[in-house]
């Protein structure tokens, strides 16, 4: 973690991988690892995974993809959020496998994603791509997974049971 933390990674154009279920903190954590880089002066570019999608097809339409993807070149760090939640077409999945073709080996990539590579064919549809997408993100990477119950769900089983622990019995006398 101290590795992420002194921004090292992005001189060595490394990628972050993070992977567990919904409610694990993935999301909170390359936030606040965005937020130490942006601290130390890294340019950081933080997207939901569909809307950054839909940025790239919208530009593809218009014919400005090369821009946009230039554009985003010059964050040093682009993170990527919830990219398993993402069931694209394969019009969409080829502008994401674009862009991160075109960030290999330049730029670093962060990614949180609530499925294993071996589902990954859900988001990228073909084999090819789906093996060339993870080809590329892993071979300068840190991979993270986080095996933990969800944060959200333990907290309202404890309100919950503290609401139910507050109400006065209906017993009567």
């Amino acid at each position: 973690m101290d590795q992420l933390r002194t921004g090292e990674f992005l001189q060595r154009t490394e990628n972050v991988l993070i992977f567990g279920r919904p409610g694990s903190g993935k999301t909170l954590l390359l936030s606040a690892l965005g937020e130490q880089l942006v601290r130390q002066g890294h340019p950081v570019c933080f997207a939901p995974c569909a809307m950054l999608v839909q940025q790239l097809l919208l530009a593809k339409r218009e014919l400005r993809l090369p821009q946009l993807i230039a554009k985003l070149g010059r964050f040093k760090a682009l993170i990527i959020d919830d990219l398993g939640y993402v069931q694209q077409s394969r019009e969409e999945m080829e502008v994401l496998f674009t862009l991160l073709s075109e960030r290999y080996e330049r730029t670093s990539v962060l990614v949180n994603c609530n499925l294993p590579f071996s589902k990954w064919e859900q988001i990228f549809k073909d084999p090819m791509t789906t093996a060339a997408a993870i080809d590329r993100l892993v071979h300068h990477s840190v991979i993270m997974e986080f095996n933990v119950s969800s944060y959200r769900l333990d907290q309202a089983k404890a309100n919950q049971q503290a609401q139910s622990l507050a109400k006065p019995s209906d017993s009567t006398s």
